[in-house]
This record gives structure tokens, C-alpha cells and sequence, in this order.
């Protein structure tokens, strides 16, 4: 299973949900992210489980 982990700041946060694939964590990063930096996340990262597949990845413009 794949999992967005936010960095807002000092401590990560693991963001709600997780996806069987990469393709469909992606596909929800998408559509989230706008509502993600109103809600003041700058980063995100993509786990696989424990093991880090790419990030930090910023979400500023």
C-alpha cells in the first residue's frame, strides 16, 4: 500500500487514505493538492509501507 506523509513543518503528519498503487496515490495528489496548501502543507513524500519512494516534494507554485 502507498501513503502520502504532509510536511507542514517540523513534524511529518501521515495524510488520510492509502492506495494499492502508485499510479492511484498519484492520481489522488492530483486533485489534492490545492486543498492541501490552503491547509498549509508546503511538502509531501510517497511511502510504500516503510520504504520512501520519492520526497520531500514541495507543493508551492
Amino acid at each position: 500500500m502507498y501513503r502520502w506523509v504532509a510536511e507542514p513543518g517540523p513534524a511529518p503528519a501521515e495524510l488520510a487514505g492509502s492506495w494499492p498503487d502508485q499510479a492511484r496515490a498519484e492520481e489522488w495528489l492530483t486533485g489534492a493538492y490545492p486543498d492541501l496548501l490552503e491547509a498549509g502543507v508546503t511538502a509531501v513524500s510517497l511511502y510504500e509501507a516503510d520504504r520512501l519512494v520519492y520526497g520531500p516534494m514541495s507543493l508551492e507554485p
